[in-house]
């Protein structure tokens, strides 16, 4: 991987990861254009999930240091019912992690422009629908919860987005846009952790040497600040409810993987 691709990667890793046009399907994209694939791949995803998880951590830091506080109180306080509710979210994307994990990995091998763009037209519609509810202030509840963790396990197909699945669902539940945002960032940053170690542990990132560290560090350091910023930004689009455009960018972009490529 040459350098200039890390961070045209990396750029499109952190920006993606927080607006709602998939991250993972964007980079498909990128990698069947730069041709890049096998463990090297493997290596690079890795490194960036890594930076945009820090990139949320920096963002969320005081809502991060408040729920860690408040939950080791061990008292059953909005703190710890909130990490409860992030731990119910985790459920489906574990499941579907452990048993279909290998049958995943089909999607991601470059090759599938006209599957991606047909995802994402499903994430347009998921923002378009966005548009029909009204702005309620309801809480989100452990089913709620839990609704919006099976969007999150459906967007580990490439082309749904998972903050656009899982922000549309909280809102067509009902729940307060802010809340949902934030709840949608806070939600991912166990499991990116938790699959980065299990791939480390399982040893899939041993026997390549073919990587080196300058398209790493590159990637690392463009996925975290684009990170930052898209995080940010998206922040502030939840609480406006600006989505419609990134449903029509979606849409557009899907018909063309579909018909051109």
């Amino acid at each position: 991987m040459e350098w200039f691709e890390a961070l045209i990667l990396g750029l499109i890793q952190g920006l993606t990861e927080f607006l709602p046009v998939s991250s993972s399907g964007h980079l498909e994209i990128g990698k069947a254009i730069f041709g890049i694939t096998g463990e090297e791949n493997l290596y690079f995803t890795i490194v960036v999930h890594g930076a945009t998880v820090l990139s949320t951590i920096v963002v969320l830091w005081q809502e991060i240091r408040r729920l860690i506080t408040g939950s080791l109180k061990f008292t059953y306080n909005e703190e710890t019912k909130t990490v409860l509710k992030i731990l119910v979210s985790m459920i489906p994307v574990g499941i579907v992690g452990v048993f279909f994990k290998e049958d995943i990995k089909q999607f991601f091998d470059g090759n599938n422009m006209p599957f991606v763009g047909s995802m994402l037209l499903i994430t347009a519609a998921l923002l378009a629908f966005t548009h029909v509810f009204k702005n309620r202030s309801r809480q989100i509840t452990y089913s709620n919860a839990f609704v919006i963790g099976i969007a999150q396990a459906f967007a580990v197909l490439p082309g749904i987005s998972r903050s656009g699945a899982t922000i549309a669902t909280g809102l067509m539940l009902g729940n307060k846009r802010e809340n949902v945002a934030k709840f949608s960032f806070l939600m991912v940053l166990l499991p990116i952790i938790g699959e980065n170690l299990l791939d480390i542990i399982s040893g899939d990132l041993t026997g390549d040497s073919s990587m080196q560290a300058m398209p790493l560090i590159i990637g690392f350091l463009a996925a975290f600040v684009s990170g930052y910023i898209a995080c940010r930004w998206m922040l502030n689009i939840v609480k406006k409810g600006n989505l419609f455009w990134f449903a029509i960018y979606c849409a557009v972009i899907g018909v063309v993987l579909i018909l051109f490529m």
